[in-house]
C-alpha cells in the first residue's frame, strides 16, 4: 500500500508548454493539418498510474550497432557521413538517462526507404535510414549516420522539405512519447517550410536547428553536429503534436 501511495503521490496534473514555443494544431499553410487537426478545444487530463508507470523498454530492445546507420548493411551507404550528438534533459536542465531514442531519415538523395515514397531519386540499397540508442547515465546520445538529402513534397508549388532527421523520445512509460524534427544550420529552405515555420516562436524554431560542433567532429571522417532535447520548460524543444 505504501509503494502505491508513493506512486500516487508523484501524479501531477498535465504541465503545458510556454505559447508560442509548439506547433499549432492547425496551420493552414500545412494542408495536412487542416483535415487532423482537433475541431474542438483540447481536453487536459491529470496524469494517471498508466502513464507514470510501465510497460517500459529492456535495454536488450536495442542492439549495439542500431546507433549506427552507416553499418547495418554489407557496403558504406553513399552521402555525406554525419555523427549527431546531444543530450535528453528535462525542464531544469537534468539529464534523462535510459531514455529510448529512435530516428528515420531520408538518404543522401532525399528519398526514404518506403513504398509510399515514389518520387524520382535512387535508393540507396546500403541506407535504410532508421536508427536506435538509449541516453547514458549523463542523458547523452550519439548517432552516426548520411546526411539526408531536401525532398519535394505536395503541400503547395515547388515545396520542398529542408533536410531534417525526425527524431523519437520515449519517457518512462511506453506511451510517454515526444516527436521531433532535427534540422541543419544555414538551409535556404526555412522560408519556404511550413513545417518548420508553424513553430510561432522564432526562438523555438532556433532551438530545432542543430549545431555544428568541432569536438564531435572526427578527422578525415565525419563532420559533427549537437542537438539537444529538451522535455518541457521555457527552453523546451518544438514536438509535433
Amino acid at each position: 500500500m505504501d509503494r502505491i501511495a508513493d506512486k500516487k503521490a508523484t501524479i501531477q496534473p498535465y504541465l503545458r508548454h510556454q505559447p508560442g514555443t509548439q506547433p499549432n494544431s492547425l496551420y493552414e499553410p500545412y494542408r495536412a493539418t487542416v483535415l487532423r487537426s482537433p475541431s474542438k478545444p483540447l481536453i487536459y487530463l491529470p496524469h494517471t498510474l498508466s502513464e507514470v508507470t510501465g510497460p517500459v523498454y529492456g535495454q536488450d530492445a536495442v542492439a549495439e550497432n542500431d546507433h549506427d546507420l552507416t553499418r547495418q548493411h554489407a557496403g558504406e551507404p553513399l552521402g555525406e557521413r554525419i555523427i549527431v550528438t546531444g543530450r535528453v534533459l528535462d525542464s531544469n536542465g537534468r539529464a534523462v538517462p535510459n531514455t529510448l531514442i529512435e530516428i528515420w531519415q531520408a538518404n543522401s538523395a532525399g528519398r526514404y526507404t518506403h513504398i509510399k515514397d515514389q518520387h524520382p531519386a535512387p535508393l540507396d540499397p546500403n541506407f535504410s535510414g532508421t536508427g536506435r540508442t538509449l541516453t547514458d547515465e549523463h542523458g547523452a546520445y550519439r548517432f552516426i549516420t548520411i546526411k539526408p538529402g531536401p525532398y519535394p513534397w505536395f503541400n503547395h508549388h515547388n515545396a520542398w522539405r529542408p533536410a531534417h532527421i525526425h527524431f523519437s523520445v520515449f519517457g518512462r512509460a511506453f506511451i510517454s512519447r515526444l516527436v521531433t524534427q532535427m534540422y541543419f544550420p544555414g538551409d535556404p529552405l526555412f522560408a519556404f517550410d511550413p513545417i518548420f515555420q508553424s513553430v510561432p516562436d522564432e526562438k523555438a524554431r532556433q532551438r530545432m536547428i542543430s549545431r555544428f560542433d568541432m569536438e564531435t567532429t572526427q578527422p578525415q571522417w565525419a563532420i559533427g553536429y549537437k542537438f539537444d532535447i529538451v522535455l518541457r520548460g521555457p527552453e523546451a524543444t518544438p514536438f509535433e503534436t
